[in-house]
């Protein structure tokens, strides 16, 4: 991807409330399926309309009917094929995100594999998560609650090895960005330890502080990066030379 393009909302938030007839009352979330395979996205949607407190809002075919459909039937989740032909999910991911209102969807790449250049794009663009194409239905159903309720998915782990796999690497010598700079030194050490893929619990036990002081010193950092989501920043930390990729044996 040319260029660094950041989403202005970081932090998760309560989402838009849906009420459909079926739930009498009851919230539930919408999803758009994207994918262009008929009977790969006629059986993701079929399984989401059987699922209590989800709502199939919209399906669509390929990239463009993807970004038409995100602005006329704003869901709340957006599982998203990564490959298809035309505009991928990658740009229209990118151009859903970037067009969205503070009520954005959370989009969900759909993947055959997990470390491909192409998942790594569209999280640098804003998903909040993938899954394999082959997930089993109950992992799916618990992906589209979780991604939601405006968590992560994938496991820092993942994220790292995908980073390090793709990320533009700085040149030596190079000073890094100038965003950095806006940041306090704590929140530099916390930036490096999402970076390098420890979770909230791990960094709160190796800076000895609590956890609730390092999702603040982590939401304050996004705010000021502009990021929106955790994969967001741990692709940040590699390409300003915060965090430096391992070198293979």
């Amino acid at each position: 991807m040319a260029g660094s393009t950041w989403c202005s909302c970081c932090r998760p938030r309560l989402r838009r409330r849906r009420f459909g007839s079926r739930w009498k009352g009851d919230p539930v979330t919408g999803v758009l399926v994207v994918d262009d395979q008929v009977l790969v996205r006629a059986g993701f949607a079929a399984l989401l309309r059987a699922a209590p407190g989800l709502e199939v809002v919209g399906e669509a075919a390929n990239g463009e009917e993807a970004i038409a459909k995100a602005a006329s039937s704003r869901p709340d989740v957006i599982l998203m094929d990564i490959r298809m032909p035309g505009i991928s999910g990658v740009t229209a991911t990118e151009r859903i995100l970037g067009s969205a209102d503070e009520n954005r969807p959370r989009v969900l790449i759909l993947t055959t594999f997990d470390l491909d250049e192409y998942v790594y794009a569209a999280l640098r663009a804003g998903a909040s998560g993938f899954l394999l194409k082959d997930t089993p239905p109950e992992r799916l159903l618990d992906a589209v609650h979780t991604i939601a309720a405006g968590e992560m998915l994938f496991a820092p782990s993942v994220t790292r090895r995908l980073v390090e796999a793709y990320a533009r690497r700085p040149d030596p010598g190079v000073v890094p960005p100038m965003p950095l700079d806006s940041l306090t030194a704590r929140e530099v050490e916390v930036l490096r330890l999402v970076g390098r893929g420890m979770s909230n619990a791990e960094i709160a036990e190796q800076l000895v502080v609590s956890e609730a002081t390092v999702k603040t010193h982590l939401n304050r950092t996004m705010t000021k990066l502009g990021l929106c989501s955790r994969a967001q920043a741990v692709v940040l930390a590699y390409e300003t030379g915060l965090v430096v990729p391992r070198r293979s044996a």
